[in-house]
């Protein structure tokens, strides 16, 4: 496998929209349905975009890439994290409730942090999610105190490379300017006004004003805000009998659809669960936030939504109490709907009908796209989308002998193994390591922010 230093460099000497890279003898996992996997295949880079995935490719003047021995995959997608957090990771890593990381973080940290503070948060959590794989990241804001604080979020997802959605709203606790949601005209006109570009927006709410109020609240105001601008909803914190009828609310009030995304969507009633499918809404699953802060049932609803049609995209949720990396979270909802299946079927003598790794490799990767509202942009190998792709070393000690690809990503993988990440076409990891990082610096600015934020006085 040739991804040193030298191939970077003769990448790099050319202008990004003349560039064309070939990767050859990989195993590529593509996810597309009808590609499948492709063993000793080649992928064929031009500019931004995927140009041809197959066996023996033509290189004519593309720099060739040797991917023997490694899996090619599409890049993970998050489809939501709170990114403006990332410098209190594990603040609380035993956290008990909803209810002590609400106070902790929303009523007691979020409301001393300044704009280069939200800078500084949203760009170590990006530049942390490429490090491990994801090239697309939904940055669920919900601590835009004022339009700098903003603007800070959109310009650290910008300076980091990675394709990120900017999901917007105002904060639950403390004084802010209450620009939001106005503010989001001037957000759309200032940083996404362009029809081809790595960021996109969507607006973002609570299902319910149990929390922080009506405002917040996802509802006909809102969903005419999103309407009139041509966006999307992420609505997060939908759980149990509240948000339940808040559901059947948006689905009458017909403002529940294939453009919002309902995020956690634990301990919904079956009523619920049937409109939610019926519209053709989509989920965003956060498999250890469900389980370790004990979100209602504290059990992802995977099998909820597979139930009625929706093939759900996974998150990271807090990094305050949780891991960073799409490797856990499919990895735990894997175990946890598979012991639930055979506990469930345990001396009954049927058969338990657990998901493969190839459904979760399916929910991190195709169906987070879509549910970020990126599907015909990323999430899969195939021609015409952009190349946002990892290469994953098969034959490192922890993953030889390579037998099953989608098994080696999904069981056997972590970061250290990702020698390589593009993201619209550009290299953002090479060898191992996140390009134009300055570690040292960053790890400054960290500790200062985090110095600040826990000692504002």
């Amino acid at each position: 496998m040739n991804v040193n230093a030298t191939v970077l460099e003769q990448l790099l000497r050319r202008p990004a929209s003349e560039r064309r890279i070939l990767f050859t003898g990989a195993t590529i996992v593509t996810m597309d349905p009808d590609l499948g996997v492709i063993d000793q295949g080649d992928l064929l880079v031009e500019g931004d975009a995927i140009a041809a995935v197959g066996p023996h490719l033509s290189a004519g003047d593309a720099v060739i890439v040797d991917a023997t021995g490694a899996v090619l995959s599409p890049g993970f997608v998050d489809t939501h994290r709170h990114a403006w957090e990332a410098q209190l990771r594990r603040t609380m890593p035993d956290v008990d409730d909803l209810g002590g990381y609400v106070m902790s973080t929303l009523a007691g940290y979020a409301p001393v942090y300044r704009p280069e503070d939200m800078y500084v948060g949203t760009r170590l959590a990006a530049l942390t999610a490429i490090d491990s794989g994801i090239t697309t990241m939904l940055d669920f804001s919900h601590n835009s105190r004022t339009r700098e604080h903003s603007d800070a979020a959109i310009e650290a997802l910008r300076d980091t490379g990675i394709r990120g959605v900017h999901a917007s709203m105002g904060p639950h606790f403390g004084d802010w300017d209450r620009q939001w949601p106005g503010d989001l005209a001037r957000i759309r006109d200032q940083y996404f006004s362009g029809d081809d570009q790595l960021l996109t927006l969507r607006l973002a709410a609570l299902a319910t004003d149990e929390i922080a109020g009506p405002a917040l609240a996802y509802g006909p105001e809102l969903a005419r805000v999103a309407r009139d601008l041509g966006i999307g909803v992420s609505v997060d914190a939908v759980f149990g009998t509240s948000s339940s009828e808040a559901v059947l609310r948006w689905a009458e009030d017909s403002i529940l659809g294939p453009d919002v995304t309902l995020i956690h969507a634990t301990g919904l009633t079956p009523e619920a669960w049937k409109a939610m499918g019926e519209v053709g809404a989509t989920v965003a699953l956060a498999p250890t936030s469900d389980a370790q802060i004990g979100l209602e049932t504290a059990i992802p609803a995977v099998d909820e939504a597979l139930s009625v049609g929706i093939r759900p995209g996974l998150s990271i949720d807090v990094e305050v109490a949780l891991a960073s990396d799409m490797f856990t979270q499919m990895r735990a909802l894997h175990a946890i709907q598979r012991m639930r299946a055979v506990n469930a079927a345990y001396g009954t003598g049927r058969q338990p009908r657990r998901i493969t790794t190839h459904d979760v490799l399916d929910f991190a990767t195709l169906q987070g796209a879509r549910t970020n509202g990126l599907a015909a942009v990323t999430g899969s190998l195939v021609p015409g989308k952009k190349a946002d792709l990892l290469v994953i070393q098969a034959e490192d000690l922890n993953n030889m002998p390579l037998n099953d690809p989608i098994g080696t990503v999904v069981l056997g993988s972590d970061a250290r193994n990702i020698s390589a990440v593009l993201i619209n076409g550009e290299p953002r990891k090479w060898n191992g390591h996140v390009l134009d990082v300055d570690l040292p610096a960053l790890r400054r600015e960290v500790h200062a922010s985090r110095e600040y934020i826990l000692n504002p006085a």
